[in-house]
């Protein structure tokens, strides 16, 4: 099943509707990933994992290390969209992966990068009255 993401005002589909947003941390250098899921018109976090601490990442509350990681699931509210700062501080941006392909986004400094769910496709209506 394909899904559809607003990234930056541009509509892109998917592999599915799972997908995994990954950076650098722009102080400590060290990785960041969290893998996300459309539910309808939100995007809900069911993960987060990070290669060390500091800075503001320290894991979250149940973290257990695996493989290098910090893993946890963070209690958090389902979002209508995220904001990614777009500094351009790492020279990599974030990077998106869905169903095995990846796009980097945000790479260059700008304004912040919008994900959202794409909305469900619009049906026009006209009336032949206003038609003229």
């Amino acid at each position: 099943m394909s899904a559809c993401l607003l990234i930056g005002g541009k509509a892109a589909m998917i592999a599915s509707a799972m997908f995994t947003l990954s950076w650098t941390h722009s102080v400590e250098k060290t990785g960041w990933q969290e893998q996300w899921r459309i539910a309808g018109p939100q995007l809900q976090l069911l993960e987060a994992r990070v290669r060390g601490s500091g800075a503001g990442m320290e894991p979250g509350d149940g973290a257990v290390l695996v493989d290098g990681w910090w893993v946890w699931k963070p209690q958090a509210a389902p979002l209508n969209e995220l904001l990614l700062a777009a500094s351009g501080a790492t020279g990599k941006g974030w990077r998106l992966c869905s169903g095995g392909e990846c796009r980097e986004i945000g790479a260059s400094p700008g304004e912040p990068v919008r994900i959202s769910p794409c909305g469900p496709p619009v049906k026009l209506r006209f009336q032949s009255s206003t038609l003229e």
